[in-house]
């Protein structure tokens, strides 16, 4: 290698000049999992000098230089330096990306999209496509639109991102966590479809086996929680938004299907239940795809090391289908040191009655038989009960975060509409129940005011009422035992 630029691959350099990896690490610590082989065959392929210079906080002029003057030390050699205009390529880029979709929606061709995409945009990478739908969004283009026509997206790129491969990341790092379940998912799907196809044949299956068959394919929801509760919390922190809007509403489309095949089971209408679950099995198979070809090489451009260490400790709270995290990547080093749970101290808290110890105010929220949350005055969730059988998954990852980017993009006007009620005074309490699992669940949302009406935010309480709702009769102090 006689020349490196902004562009440079972090792991082409490191195999090039192997001497690097220890003082590049000693020099900018940020650098650190050089050091280990498996890292750096792995997430090293997907950096670039540029963004390993954005993690380690550091100018790319001073990483460039950094590196030309390690080379002239440990070799004598000396290898230029060439400028790239990074930054202006992947906007020209992505602006090319977004007027051949937009054509495409005003009613153009698929087969003239793809020409015209090899044309102007062939070599387009996973993160400039994943930035084109965060420009339609911006733009203006409903999320709707957007999802509806996301495979028709994806068949257009479909050979640039067949070319492109993402190198999973060491075992338990969250990316290796994913695409082992989607290993699992494939087999799943598989086993389904088979089932599925074989209904109308001479030998259909039992209604038991398409149960039990799609029960386990269910699994998949455990795997998007995670997605939607740690992993897209930590691209809108980035401004990365548009993609997960757009894969949750798919999420959504697949969870219908999943209700509706389980329905024409227990209905008994197994043709029904077949024709269902292929478009399930489809859809579940396009979401594979799109993970791995979009969605995670754009995370593993965006999220730093110190991020993902927080995702891996979060996501235990979520859980996993099929497989677990391995422990040949572990937080380590790179992650930030736990917060320790509210302790006594021999101070308390003044209450408008009373005063509790940080302790007891904590212990007493989780305790309540209810789940609480609470989102301030600027629709940021501050605070969530944190209970160990909770009905909805939350984790770390939804601190700081909007509401709004909470729900999936079909709730959002209504979330919206409460939270307006509530500021202007006109409504301080909305409820809802459903029957979920076999449990009636009652969700509640309260304006929480100051004493003197000012808006502080909303309280959220759900709470499993199926046994309050059979109660009868009568029970006092008395007779407990």
């Amino acid at each position: 290698m006689k020349r490196i630029s902004p562009k440079t691959n972090v792991y082409e350099l490191t195999e090039a000049f192997p001497f690097l990896t220890e003082p590049l690490a000693e020099a900018f610590p940020t650098f650190a999992p050089l050091k280990n082989p498996a890292m750096r065959a792995t997430l090293g392929r997907m950096a670039s000098l540029e963004r390993a210079a954005g993690m380690a906080d550091v100018p790319v002029a001073e990483l460039l230089a950094k590196v030309t003057d390690l080379v002239r030390q440990h070799t004598g050699a000396e290898i230029a330096v060439e400028e790239a205009d990074a930054a202006g390529d992947r906007t020209a880029k992505v602006a090319a990306l977004k007027g051949i979709i937009q054509r495409l929606h005003a009613g153009g061709s698929l087969e003239e999209a793809r020409r015209e995409f090899e044309a102007v945009a062939g070599s387009a990478t996973a993160a400039e496509i994943a930035e084109m739908e965060q420009a339609l969004i911006r733009g203006g283009m409903p999320v709707e639109s957007i999802q509806r026509l996301c495979d028709v997206h994806v068949n257009v790129f479909r050979g640039s991102l067949d070319r492109q491969e993402t190198p999973p990341p060491p075992p338990g790092h969250p990316v290796h966590t994913y695409m082992a379940e989607n290993r699992a998912l494939e087999e799943s799907a598989n086993r389904w479809t088979a089932l599925c196809r074989a209904v109308e044949s001479d030998s259909p299956p039992a209604a038991d086996a398409l149960a039990a068959a799609l029960k386990e394919l269910a699994g998949v929801e455990t795997h998007y929680a995670r997605k939607e509760n740690q992993l897209f919390p930590a691209l809108e922190k980035h401004g990365f938004t548009a993609p997960s809007k757009v894969m949750w509403a798919a999420h959504d489309d697949i969870r219908t299907r999943l209700k509706a095949a389980r329905a024409a089971i227990t209905a008994g209408d197994l043709r029904q239940a077949a024709i269902d679950g292929l478009e399930l099995a489809r859809q579940i198979s396009e979401m594979i795809y799109k993970e791995e070809k979009i969605l995670f090489p754009a995370s593993l451009d965006k999220i730093s090391p110190a991020e993902w260490a927080e995702i891996r400790t979060g996501d235990d709270a979520i859980g996993y289908v099929f497989v677990k995290p391995g422990n040949e990547w572990t937080p380590g080093a790179h992650a930030a040191t736990p917060a320790a749970p509210p302790a006594a101290t021999g101070g308390t808290i003044p209450l408008s009655t009373g005063a509790l110890t940080p302790e007891q105010l904590d212990r007493m929220l989780v305790t309540l038989p209810v789940e609480i949350s609470f989102v301030d005055d600027q629709d940021i969730v501050r605070f969530y009960s944190d209970h160990a059988h909770r009905i909805f998954p939350r984790s770390p990852g939804v601190l700081g975060r909007a509401v709004q980017n909470c729900h999936p993009q079909k709730s959002v006007h209504m979330v919206e509409a409460i939270l307006k009620a509530f500021k202007d005074g006109s409504r301080d309490k909305a409820q809802f129940w459903l029957e979920l699992g076999g449990s009636f669940v009652l969700i509640a949302y309260y304006a929480v005011r100051s004493q003197t009406g000012h808006y502080l935010g909303c309280l959220e309480v759900t709470q499993d009422v199926t046994g309050i709702r059979a109660l009868q009769g009568q029970r006092r102090l008395l007779e407990w035992d």
